[in-house]
């Protein structure tokens, strides 16, 4: 905040990854020492409840948070198929029991995807990551990637993001598609991402 302040800035946008670190390693000055209580709280309720409690002292500072595609809006897809591969009726209908699932899941604040298959989810993602998920599964050949946001996400600030890796990923454990919701995602790499998904038959749908 200090920094910020410093530099007469007067909003904030969040980008990249951050690795949680420990509370306890962390060398606080006075307002940190101030906000920190608010911020262990909120992290009893999971990684969300952190992100809401850090926007609102940001605010109390009256530091603007910014949408994290504010600058670059290209990066979100709108709806519909982005590769020559299509869904077929049977995906269509596996993609709905997951988005269907996923929504009564989604009172689960650190899940942000989850791999459907036969109309069956096989595994939901934990905080450690997409790459974490599939790498745990014997038998993930011919399922579907679903990456929405949660439910009471702060859409300012945490995404779902694919890219490439996430495509070379599906193909490492045999997924036939990734499945995200309209707006609500940032693709890197789109254009790397794709032709790699049309070369190795992956199919990528908004929804």
């Amino acid at each position: 905040i200090n920094i910020i302040k410093k530099n007469k800035s007067k909003e904030v946008l969040f980008a990249g990854k951050i690795a949680k670190p420990k509370f306890s390693s962390l060398r606080l000055d006075l307002k940190g020492m101030y906000y920190m209580p608010r911020i262990i709280k909120a992290s009893k309720a999971g990684d969300a409840a952190i992100i809401k409690a850090i926007i609102k002292i940001l605010e109390k500072e009256n530091i603007k948070v910014i949408h994290s595609n504010f600058f670059n809006p290209e990066l979100s897809l709108k709806a519909g198929n982005y590769t020559k591969l299509k869904t077929t009726p049977e995906d269509i209908k596996s993609i709905k029991h997951g988005v269907l699932y996923f929504n009564q899941l989604n009172n689960l604040d650190h899940v942000q995807a989850l791999i459907i298959k036969d109309n069956k989810v096989i595994a939901t993602e934990g905080n450690q990551g997409t790459g974490k998920m599939l790498s745990k599964l014997k038998n993930a050949y011919g399922g579907i990637l679903i990456k929405f946001p949660k439910k009471k996400q702060d859409l300012r600030i945490d995404l779902p993001t694919i890219g490439l890796n996430t495509l070379k990923d599906c193909k490492k454990y045999g997924l036939k598609g990734i499945v995200l919701k309209s707006k609500k995602n940032i693709f890197l790499d789109r254009s790397k991402s794709i032709n790699f998904a049309n070369k190795n038959k992956i199919f990528i749908k908004i929804v």
